[in-house]
Order: C-alpha cells, then structure tokens, then sequence
C-alpha cells in the first residue's frame, strides 16, 4: 500500500515510538543494542541448534550461522543471494523478514545453503496460512507489504501489549497520506540500532527513509515473529497518529497533536531528570580516577 501524497506535518516517530518534534528541537538519546549469539552446543564444539530471536535482521542471521557453522565471515551472506531460496517476488531476491525467528536444527551435514533455506521454507509456512491471507487482504496490502508492517511493529513496540496499537498508527498514517516517519526505518538505513535520531539522518537519500518517502520501505526492516505479526493484522480499531514511551512501560498513543506535544513534554521532563540523576555519580568517580593518575 502505497502513498504519494505530499508529506504532513513535522512529528518525527522514533524507534520504539518515542518521539522528538522538530518544532521544538526535542532530542531523544539512546545507545545501540547487542544482541548475543544464541547457541547451544554438543560437546564437540559446533551447536546442535541455533535461536534467531524475533526482530534480528538478516545480517545478524548471516554472522549468527557463519559462527554457528564455523566458516569465514561473511560466507553466509555471499550464498544468500544464489541460495535458491523461495521468496516472493516482491523482495527482488532479498530474504530480510524471512528469515524466521526460531530454533533450528544444525546438523552434522548443515551448510549456510541449507540452513537459510530452513528459514524461509519455516517464514513461508507462517505466511502463506489462510488466516495471513486474509489478514492482508482485510488491510488492503500483500502478504509481503504485510511482513513489512511487522518487522517495524517488531521494532516499535516498547511492549508486545503495544504492538497492536503501534500497527494501527501506521495504517492510520497510511491511509493519510502522512509518512511513518519511524527512526526503525532510518536505523536500518544506516546499519545502526539506536534511539538517538539526528535531524541529519532524516534527510539521507534512502528508500528506507519514511521522513523523505510516503508508504512503506521496500522490504521488511528485520525478520518479525508471531507477536508482531498478529499485531498487524488484527490492530485494533482506534484514531491514533502519535505515541510516545515516556518511559518503560508507559507508551501514550493520541490522535490530538496537542495532547501528544503535552505527553512529549513530560517524557522530556523524565530523561532530564534521569540525567541530572546520572550526572552525581559521574562527578563522584572523579576524584578516583585523578587520584589512580
């Protein structure tokens, strides 16, 4: 589902929908998250199985087999594009979001080929159910636009509770004409994980730049899993266009551009306080390290 018409307003919708308006100059910080290599092993130094956690994106899949395999860096990524594997169309022969999150199987005759293919064969059995289908068609895109949807849903939602609400401001924003605007768009971009989205990064020449593009990115963002995909295609019904996490736990979705300004205000009052409440410690070490000097 596609938009093209001109861009609205100035709110800029980051990852985890956390938000900086640009009228304001708000910023918002972050740090860029790890995610370890999730392995089990057999005695004999190459795992049995390997855990793809909802939300890694491809690259990370490509490094976490060519460990889990034991082949050199990058060997997984070079086979991913003359794999074979089945994938729509749509992806022009790109696997990002269906690479599906879940534990599988490396045995003793594995190869990065045969593991990728494991994969998509396990993301096309989740897609191509009948209830997915449907799900697609109910919101006027393709099963493909639809992953799409959920690997930003996936990277969004401060919670899986939020997820359903985080689909439905995109489809509200679609439906506009608005663009998404989401910093998980930008991040992916620039090969990043990060809360902390500059004014410069939204105008970088990208088609996965929602600040500068209406509609959707061309691909998915990450390999999404069940949650995120229920999420989006069943959200539930409601005006939202605007939510912000004002802190763990606390995300506040609003259709009135005031209310969401007052909501970003108090988030913005939280991260000074948890700054100012930072700044004593630092200033207490100190004197440690210039004494050590």
């Amino acid at each position: 589902m596609l938009n093209k018409t001109p861009r609205q307003g100035k709110i800029r919708l980051t990852r985890r929908g956390r938000v900086a308006l640009l009228l304001t100059g708000a910023l918002v910080a972050g740090t860029a998250v790890a995610v370890p290599l999730l392995l089990l092993n057999r005695g004999d130094g190459r795992p049995d199985t390997l855990l793809v956690p909802e939300g890694w994106r491809s690259s990370q899949v490509y490094e976490a087999v060519d460990k889990a395999l034991g082949v050199e860096k990058g060997t997984t990524k070079k086979v991913a594009g003359s794999a074979g594997l089945k994938l729509p169309g749509e992806s022009g022969g790109n696997p990002e979001g269906y690479l599906f999150p879940a534990t599988y199987p490396i045995g003793e005759k594995a190869t990065p080929k045969s593991v990728l293919a494991h994969m998509v064969d396990t993301a096309n059995k989740r897609f191509g159910a009948g209830a997915v289908a449907a799900g697609a068609k109910r919101n006027a895109v393709s099963v493909y636009q639809m992953v799409t949807i959920a690997s930003i849903v996936q990277a969004e939602a401060d919670t899986r509770q939020d997820m359903g609400k985080v689909a439905r401001v995109i489809y509200n924003r679609l439906d506009r004409g608005m663009p998404l605007q989401m910093d998980s768009t930008l991040n992916y971009a620039l090969n990043r994980s990060t809360l902390d989205t500059k004014n410069a990064d939204t105008k970088i020449k990208s088609p996965y730049n929602t600040y500068d593009r209406n509609g959707l990115p061309p691909t998915p963002i990450a390999n999404p899993g069940d949650e995120a995909l229920k999420a989006s295609l069943t959200p539930p019904a409601g005006d939202w266009l605007y939510f912000v996490t004002v802190k763990p736990g606390d995300t506040r979705f609003t259709a009135d551009y005031q209310e969401h300004r007052r909501n970003v205000e108090e988030f913005n009052r939280v991260r000074q306080s948890e700054r100012a409440q930072q700044q004593p410690k630092e200033h207490e070490q100190a004197p440690k390290a210039n004494a050590a000097g």
